[in-house]
């Protein structure tokens, strides 16, 4: 029965149950920005000793339990006031979604006497954000608000559907209402294990098969992958010989010192593999949306735990609905007397080892740019420069945000413990929200955020946040004055420069002002010094005043430009040309 039973018999507040609900739950933070059609809550979670991280938008607290959410496997929660307070949220609602994060977002909502009749911050909150969530409800009734609860964690966690974020909102009065101790019950206070499906033995072998038949089989793994801490992805790498991609969703899970990780010759794999096998990852932009054009001769084989990333764009010609690591490790299983023939993986390797060197001295060597300011390149020298020295790039979770920036940041950063970025939204502003989440998630270790300077003004306020919860993010701004790859595409494409060009900010004095250390640098030599410093005052903004002349590898391949059938220029040619083909 209720434990709500063995301390009284006493009725509880609503409020009260859903404090017991989250912290029964694992939930010891929240990320949140207060208001009165929450307090009850707040209150509750206050004095049961829940860490409230509050924020200076509501939106950074969505971004923040996103980050929680996907560094440390808890689903996490964000507490947002009603009206205005949760309409900033949409944008962060959305990247979880289209990241397929699970998180819970808690809403505020005006008293039910006050229906329809003009109360303050009334909007249809559950309309507006149903698109973007797994479950968008309003809890009128107190007696079911428990319940409600229970199915939607289950919901956010991908219980009948792929994970991703859930929304709930209870009316002010219904918060301040009390439950009988007999509608308390255990069975929705319990957490509940996750359901680890298992893949079907016939799926498992014809998986098997195709590996011992393909010449040049390939591994790509995303989110689902995370479910596991690579083991079981290294086991099927090693018996199957093929090569391996990660992606943003997955980087991080296989060392770039093992023979199958060979992102530098990404092109070749992608255009030259016989055997595509997809480990919870969707075929969508990144991945050429799995297009012949792209994948020119490649059988598919996908693998995920939710339908999202098993049948989008492209079949295979086995699909298994299965725990990827249960499956990986069944199909690894499968394949102990294969003796795989690794030549083209070992070609490829060696191309990557080449390629990936020699953009590592480009990141300590790239001159200035023509306007005499310093290339984006330096910012990821200066951060290798100092491994193993000021920092273990090996135990720092590493953020890279912005349009132009990311760009650099995906090829310049090498190494790291976890790796986030604006993920397939591509959604600008999350630097510092994540830095912030990443570093309270994990105090022991370093925290680097970069962002570029568009990026980071988006969300710029959040030092203040780390200033006064102790985050020791350090946030590198690549400060180059400009939307760099909207201008550089309108510069080359259009032959006018508008709006684009953004005024000259110091950031580090804004930094200061909020209590932060600041650094503002123009020398690169002065790099791999701002950056110790900033890692020894932490928090920190180190605003790097970097050239707009250094257009990023996107840029020139178009991606601001936004082709018509495919993101970048290439793949949009390929594309192009085999459309003609079909038409013929």
């Amino acid at each position: 029965m209720a434990d709500a039973q063995a301390e009284g018999q006493q009725s509880v507040q609503v409020a009260e149950v859903v404090a017991r609900f989250l912290t029964e739950h694992g939930v010891d933070r929240v990320f949140g920005l207060q208001g009165g059609h929450i307090q009850p809550i707040w209150d509750q979670l206050a004095r049961r000793g829940v860490r409230i991280v509050d924020v200076r938008d509501e939106g950074s607290a969505v971004h923040m339990a996103h980050a929680h959410t996907e560094l440390t496997g808890q689903t996490a929660v964000a507490l947002v006031t009603a009206g205005p307070g949760v309409t900033n949220t949409v944008t962060a609602v959305a990247n979880a979604s289209v990241s397929r994060i699970p998180l819970l977002v808690i809403g505020g909502c005006p008293p039910i006497p006050q229906s329809n009749m003009g109360p303050l911050q009334d909007i249809p909150h559950t309309a507006i954000l149903e698109p973007v969530t797994r479950v968008s409800r309003t809890l009128r009734s107190a007696d079911q608000v428990l319940r409600e609860f229970d199915e939607a964690w289950a919901r956010a966690s991908g219980d009948r559907g792929e994970p991703g974020p859930v929304y709930l909102e209870i009316p002010t009065d219904v918060l301040r209402r009390e439950v009988p101790p007999a509608l308390v019950l255990d069975e929705h206070l319990r957490a509940k294990p996750k359901r680890r499906p298992q893949p079907h033995p016939d799926d498992v072998a014809a998986v098997a098969a195709l590996i011992r038949a393909a010449s040049r089989p390939a591994v790509i793994s995303g989110r689902g992958a995370r479910t596991t801490d690579g083991t079981e992805l290294v086991r099927l790498l090693d018996a199957s010989g093929a090569a391996y991609l990660d992606t943003q969703e997955s980087r991080g899970l296989v060392p770039d010192a093992h023979p199958a990780a060979v992102g530098s010759a990404r092109s070749a794999v992608m255009r030259d593999t016989d055997l595509l096998i997809t480990v919870g990852r969707q075929l969508d932009y990144q991945l050429g949306m799995g297009s012949p054009a792209v994948f020119r001769h490649a059988k598919i084989v996908r693998i995920a735990d939710t339908a999202s990333e098993l049948i989008d764009n492209r079949r295979g010609e086995v699909e298994i609905l299965a725990e990827p690591g249960a499956a990986l490790g069944a199909i690894a299983d499968a394949l102990k007397d294969h003796a795989p023939d690794t030549a083209w993986r070992d070609e490829l390797k060696a191309k990557h080892r080449k390629r990936a060197e020699d953009y590592r001295q480009a990141l300590h060597t790239t001159e200035n740019g023509a306007d005499g300011h310093i290339h984006p390149n330096r910012i990821f020298g200066a951060l290798d420069a100092l491994d193993g020295d000021a920092l273990d790039l090996g135990e720092t979770i590493m953020i890279a945000d912005g349009g132009d920036l990311l760009s650099f940041a995906r090829l310049g950063i090498t190494r790291c413990a976890r790796y986030l970025d604006v993920g397939a939204f591509g959604c600008l502003g999350v630097a510092t929200p994540f830095g912030i989440a990443a570093s309270l998630a994990y105090p022991e270790r370093p925290v680097v955020a970069v962002t570029g300077d568009g990026a980071f003004g988006i969300t710029a306020t959040e030092v203040d946040t780390a200033v006064r919860h102790g985050a020791k993010v350090v946030v590198i701004v690549s400060n180059n004055r400009a939307w760099n790859i909207e201008r550089y595409d309108q510069a080359e494409n259009y032959g006018l420069v508008a709006g684009t060009e953004l005024g000259d900010a110091d950031f580090a004095a804004m930094a200061r002002a909020f209590g932060a250390y600041g650094v503002r640098v123009t020398d690169p030599a002065d790099l791999a010094d701002a950056i110790r410093g900033a890692l020894e005052h932490a928090p920190a903004v180190v605003d790097v005043v970097t050239s707009q002349d250094a257009p990023s590898p996107d840029s020139g391949k178009g991606l601001g430009f936004v082709p018509d059938y495919q993101a970048l220029t290439p793949w949009n040619d390929a594309e192009v040309e085999r459309r003609k083909g079909e038409q013929s």
